[in-house]
């Protein structure tokens, strides 16, 4: 890591067995996996201080879809520069197209998940936010 601060990384995912692989994952590279089950927890983690390094985010929710999260969330300045990584079982190219439309910085699927998660993350905490994302 290039900074002296443990990176933080929301891990927004309802289901307690990909909370606990994605926290066993980043962990390993020596990362803070905060988990939020839920929009609701997301939404209490993103309104506290500091701000997490980046956000896991899960579309299929139980209380709000995550694409509406991420479009909430590209719609305020203060999360400008706060990369966001779609993890989802959804992998249609239509779904993809409008997460990365919205705003996520990339889109990863669950069956690859364990391959392309700690690459992606890597990079993005490494390089922040692409400059030509909305």
């Amino acid at each position: 890591m290039s900074s002296d601060t443990k990176k933080r990384i929301l891990v927004v995912d309802d289901e307690p067995a990909m909370q606990e692989i994605a926290q066993a994952l980043l962990e390993r590279m020596g990362w803070e996996a905060i988990p939020a089950l839920n929009v609701a927890t997301a939404v209490q983690v993103l309104r506290a201080k500091p701000l997490p390094d980046l956000v896991v985010l899960d579309l299929m929710l139980p209380d709000i879809d995550g694409l509406e999260l991420l479009r909430q969330m590209r719609e305020k300045p203060v999360f400008d520069n706060l990369p966001v990584v779609i993890l989802s079982a959804l992998a249609d190219p239509e779904r993809i197209r409008k997460g990365l439309d919205l705003g996520a910085d990339r889109y990863i699927t669950k069956p690859t998940m364990t391959h392309n998660l700690i690459p992606t993350v890597s990079d993005l905490l490494r390089n922040g936010r692409p400059k030509n994302r909305p």
